[in-house]
C-alpha cells in the first residue's frame, strides 16, 4: 500500500465554530475563491468537492471518492499546529504570538548571540518589511527580525551581504534560544535579493526551523513499524525531520508536485507526505484571489495525471492545514475547517465523510489502513474508503 497525503497549504473549507474568537467569522477560502473566480476543477469535482458542506461547486452524480471536512481541535491557525494535528498531535495551548513584537530581553539575547544589532521587531508582511527596511539592512548588515499573526520568529537577510549559511546559523541560534514561554512554532529564514527599495525579491532559500513534536506522530509510528516515509516540501521543517526515512526540500508548488509524481512512479510501502506552500505563501497572504484560483486549476490538472498513474492499492488524501482566505480582511491565516478528499482506484461510488471532529482522523485512518493499532484519540474513516 502507498498513501499520498497532499496538503494544499491554507485551502480552508469554511469557518470553524470558534472562528469569531480569532476574528475570522465568515472566512471560507475555497468557497470565496470559487465564487469569485470560478476555477475549473474537474478532478477535485469528480472526487466530491461540491459535496463538502459550504463549498459551492457542482455535485456530479457520477462522483467517485470520499469527501468531507474536519474541525481543528487544537487552538491556533498556523502551519505547525495544523500539520501536527493531522499527523496525530493535538495541542492544549496555542504557540505564543507577538502582535507587538518580541520582548526587549528576547531581542537583546539574540543580538548578543549573533554579535550584531537587529532591525524591525514588529508584526509585518514579509514583502512589505523588506521594502521598508531593506536599504537600511544593506547599509548596516543588521538582520531584519519580524513576526506575524502566527507563532513565528522570522529573520530576513539579503543574500548579497549575508550568506545563506550564516542566515541559517542565526535561525538555529534563535531556535535553541526560544524555549519555555517563548517556544514559538517556527523560526523562519527569509532570504531576499535586490539593491534598492522597489527592487527587493524573496528567494527560494526559505527554511523553517520548527519546534520538535512532543509526541510520536503517524510518521514515527509508520517508520517504527518498518514502513517507508517520505516528506516533500517543508514537511521536514514542520516535523523537525522526525519520522522521515527520506525528504526532499523542494520549493514551491511546481517543484513539489513534480516530486509527488516522481514518487507515484517509485516502488515503496508507506506514506508520502506533501506540502504545497504556494497557496498560502504567494496567494493567500497576498490576497491574490485570481492567482489562487489559477493554482487550484494547475493542481487539479496534475491530480488527473496522478490518478492515471495510481496503482490498485494507492490512496490519495487531499486536505489543508488552515485557511488563508484571499478575499478576507488583513493578510493573515483564517481559522477554518480542513477539506478532506480521498480517492482510490478501487472505489466505484461516492462516500460522504461528513464533518470530522479532528484533523487527527487522518492519522487514525492512515494507521488503520496499514493495520497499526494507534488511533491518536481520533476516529478512522478507513472502512469508508476500502
Amino acid at each position: 500500500m502507498r498513501v499520498f497525503l497532499i496538503v494544499l497549504d491554507s485551502v480552508g473549507a469554511g469557518e470553524l465554530p470558534d472562528a469569531a474568537a480569532y476574528g475570522d467569522e465568515g472566512a471560507n477560502t475555497l468557497a470565496h475563491v470559487i465564487l469569485k473566480e470560478n476555477p475549473k476543477l474537474p478532478n477535485l469535482g469528480h472526487m466530491g468537492l461540491g459535496y463538502i458542506d459550504t463549498i459551492p461547486y457542482v455535485r456530479p452524480k457520477s462522483a467517485v471518492g470520499a469527501a468531507g471536512r474536519a474541525m481543528e481541535k487544537s487552538p491556533g491557525k498556523d502551519t505547525t499546529t495544523g500539520h501536527w494535528e493531522m499527523a496525530g498531535i493535538r495541542l492544549e495551548r496555542p504557540f505564543p504570538t507577538y502582535p507587538d513584537g518580541f520582548p526587549p530581553d528576547v531581542i537583546a539575547e539574540f543580538e548578543k548571540a549573533i554579535g550584531r544589532k537587529t532591525l524591525g521587531n514588529y508584526a509585518a508582511s514579509g514583502t512589505v518589511i523588506i521594502e521598508d527596511l531593506g536599504e537600511e539592512h544593506l547599509r548596516t548588515g543588521y538582520p531584519i527580525v519580524y513576526t506575524s499573526a502566527d507563532s513565528v520568529f522570522q529573520i530576513a537577510c539579503n543574500e548579497e551581504i549575508i550568506p545563506l549559511e550564516t542566515l541559517y546559523a542565526w535561525c538555529e541560534i534563535a531556535r535553541k534560544m526560544l524555549t519555555g514561554e517563548h517556544n514559538v512554532g517556527r523560526v523562519i529564514a527569509r532570504p531576499f535579493i535586490g539593491r534598492h527599495q522597489g527592487g527587493f525579491t524573496r528567494t527560494k532559500g526559505r527554511r523553517d526551523f520548527s519546534v520538535v513534536p512532543p509526541e510520536p506522530t503517524i510518521l514515527d509510528v509508520l517508520l517504527d513499524a518498518g514502513y517507508f516515509t517520505m516528506g516533500v516540501g517543508k514537511i521536514e521543517d514542520i516535523f523537525a525531520e522526525k519520522g522521515l526515512a527520506e525528504s526532499v526540500h523542494s520549493a514551491g508548488n511546481t517543484a513539489c508536485i513534480a516530486e509527488w509524481l516522481k514518487m507515484m512512479r517509485r516502488d515503496f510501502h508507506g506514506l508520502t507526505f506533501i506540502n504545497l506552500v504556494d497557496f498560502d505563501m504567494l496567494y493567500g497572504h497576498r490576497r491574490d484571489t485570481k492567482a489562487y484560483a489559477q493554482a487550484l486549476e494547475e493542481f487539479d490538472e496534475k491530480l488527473g495525471e496522478a490518478k492515471a498513474m495510481a496503482r490498485e492499492d494507492d490512496v490519495l488524501i487531499i486536505t489543508a492545514d488552515h485557511g488563508c482566505d484571499p478575499t478576507y480582511r488583513g493578510t493573515d491565516h483564517t481559522r477554518e475547517h480542513a477539506p478532506i478528499l480521498v480517492w482510490t482506484k478501487a472505489m466505484r461510488t461516492f462516500k460522504p465523510l461528513g464533518t470530522r471532529q479532528s484533523f487527527a482522523d487522518i492519522a487514525a485512518t492512515i494507521a488503520d489502513l496499514f493495520g497499526l493499532p494507534q488511533r491518536f484519540d481520533a476516529a478512522s474513516f478507513a472502512d469508508m474508503i476500502r
